[in-house]
């Protein structure tokens, strides 16, 4: 039924409002709503519904047939795969405009936890397909995110296989301040919503290696740590050398 009310509807049709809101959506430059035109928004809005996620809770786990996808609006999630004795591998961090739930079978192949308090558009996995036949840039967009996911997973290879310690840590930092940087915040002082622990599985570390390499980039002045959770880049050229084995 909802199939035939957005074929039948105005392209510039207002649903409930909720056109608007994806107009004033701070993620939306970030996301694949970036390839929509304003006056195809209502269209958009009618697939999906606003989702909150407290810190903590799953969005999707491994296994699960994929009814669903997630585009994340705010917050901080963490995608993880869960080995045969129970040991976790974090396998990335997601933030705003980032993409969750996409799967080319039938169950989703990763679980997905909420790192801090998370908001969501979830649209139903046979909608989106309707959109992205509908509108072509949509699906151009959505390729493009695809693309950088393969080449992100292809350096988080090389990170794990062929870096030290402290090239992981640094490679990590300088990844997260780019994000950053997109994203219109800033890349010099950084926000770590995830735990030292999530870090170090995600770099193929143990917690107490993690920390000492903060805590050892911190004393040779390359970062300041300034909370917990923020980190400063001091000196960024020597970060960039020490990711790339050159320093």
């Amino acid at each position: 039924m909802l199939a035939m009310a957005l074929t039948e509807m105005p392209r510039n049709a207002n649903v409930g409002g909720r056109a608007h809101a994806c107009e004033s959506c701070a993620a939306r430059a970030l996301s694949i709503c970036s390839a929509i035109e304003p006056r195809d928004l209502g269209r958009l809005a009618a697939s999906r519904t606003h989702q909150c996620i407290d810190a903590g809770e799953s969005l999707l786990e491994e296994g699960e047939a994929a009814t669903h996808f997630f585009n994340i609006i705010e917050g901080a999630v963490k995608v993880f795969k869960l080995m045969p004795d129970g040991r976790r591998q974090i396998t990335g961090f997601l933030f705003a405009g980032d993409l969750l739930g996409l799967a080319f079978n039938d169950t989703y192949t990763y679980s997905a936890e909420a790192i801090t308090a998370v908001k969501v558009c979830r649209f139903p996995r046979r909608q989106l397909e309707r959109l992205l036949d509908e509108f072509p840039k949509m699906e151009k967009r959505l390729l493009a995110m695809a693309s950088n996911e393969l080449a992100v997973a292809q350096e988080q290879m090389m990170l794990l296989g062929r870096k030290t310690a402290h090239e992981r840590i640094a490679s990590f930092l300088l990844a997260v301040a780019a994000r950053q940087a997109r994203s219109g915040r800033g890349g010099e002082r950084i926000t770590l919503p995830m735990t030292r622990t999530d870090i170090a599985d995600y770099l193929g570390l143990t917690t107490e290696t993690a920390s000492r390499v903060f805590t050892s980039l911190k004393k040779q002045g390359y970062i300041e740590l300034e909370t917990a959770g923020t980190v400063r880049i001091a000196d960024r050229d020597t970060l960039e050398e020490l990711a790339t084995g050159l320093e």
